[in-house]
Order: structure tokens, then sequence, then C-alpha cells
């Protein structure tokens, strides 16, 4: 229903953030690596990519500094035993890129330290999501795994609006770490070719 909430940042907490659209108060609930981006924040409007949970007795909107968070908490919650505050632990635990890496890497350990989260759902979780998250390799650096990881979120988004099975993006968005012959993360635009080309 939500795609982004776009505002004033009118109020935030390490758990959540109140953003001020025209009057009215949004209060998203938040990871702890979002807060930590709010907080460096030195814009006046900041946007919140939202995921939006409606149950019997309570709606809840939750924000994400950026896409990726986002797709991993709706990929977490889309496991069996994970629910909205577990996975937000989760991505408060770790950073994206940190989760997103002991996934594929079938880090059960790793994974099973966050708060929450015990050894059979750990199991779960890297069994189920290996193959969605594709690992990105140490040698990138942290700034290049992110610029990756957004591009390639940007990509499949692209490719499946363009009428391309989900699954079949996915596998091959995960096949490889997407960086040219420089080492430099690939841009959106060069890996929506390059998909074009093998899909």
């Amino acid at each position: 229903m939500y795609e982004y909430i776009r505002g004033r940042l009118a109020d935030l907490e390490p758990t959540q953030a109140v953003v001020d659209c025209g009057g009215v108060g949004y209060l998203l609930e938040i990871t702890l690596n979002t807060y930590q981006a709010l907080q460096r924040s030195d814009a006046g409007e900041v946007k919140l990519y939202a995921h939006h949970v409606v149950r019997e007795d309570a709606q809840q909107l939750f924000g994400f500094a950026d896409m990726a968070e986002r797709e991993l908490f709706r990929l977490l919650v889309a496991v069996n035993g994970i629910g909205n505050q577990t996975a937000r632990m989760m991505l408060s635990s770790l950073t994206v890129d940190e989760l997103r890496t002991a996934i594929a890497q079938q880090d059960v350990k790793k994974v099973q330290r966050c708060k929450g989260v015990g050894a059979k759902t750990a199991q779960r979780i890297v069994m189920e999501l290996a193959d969605k998250v594709g690992g990105m390799p140490a040698k990138a650096g942290g700034a290049a795994i992110q610029a990756s990881t957004q591009a390639r979120d940007e990509a499949m988004s692209a490719l499946v609006m363009l009428g391309f099975a989900k699954p079949a993006v996915e596998k091959l968005l995960a096949s490889t770490d997407w960086l040219d012959a420089d080492g430099k993360p690939m841009s959106v635009e060069e890996i929506i070719k390059v998909g074009l080309q093998k899909l």
C-alpha cells in the first residue's frame, strides 16, 4: 500500500521514527541500522521505504533507510517462524550486507547470534534464503558491497516489471558479484543490459 514515506523527521528513537508529511505524523518502526542512518542525515527531509502490516488488532508501518534493507526484511518474514519483530531484531544486530553474506555463505552460527533466533530457525533461514540473497565477496569492500546491493535490487525490480519471472531474475542476480573489470560495482543500467541478454 505504501511505497515510501517522505517528509520532515519529527521524532527519532532507536526503535521508531515519526515523519511529518503535510501535517500528518507517520509512526514507523525502524531497525537500529536505519536509526543510525537517520542520525547521520543532515537533510531537513527524510525518506523511508515502508512495509505495511495489517492485523486484526493493529496496523504497523515499518520504515527502512534503503530498499535493500526492506527487501531483506520481507524475505525474512516470509520464512516460517520469523515474525516482524524478529526480522527487525536481526536487521538491528547485523547490517544488511553482513546478514546477506552470512545467509549466502550458510554461516548458521552467525545468523543464530541474532537475538530471538535459535539453531533450528537459523538453519531454516539459511536453507530457504541462501539462493535468494547472493553473498558479496569480501574484497569488494563495504561501500562497494552496499552500492552493488542497491543496484542489483533496482535492476531486479526493473527486470520483473519488464515481464521476466522473479525466481529466474533472482537466480541470475545471485550468480555473480556484478563488478566490472576494474572491480567497481556495475550500475543499474549495466546489470539490466546483462540481464536482458541472459534471461
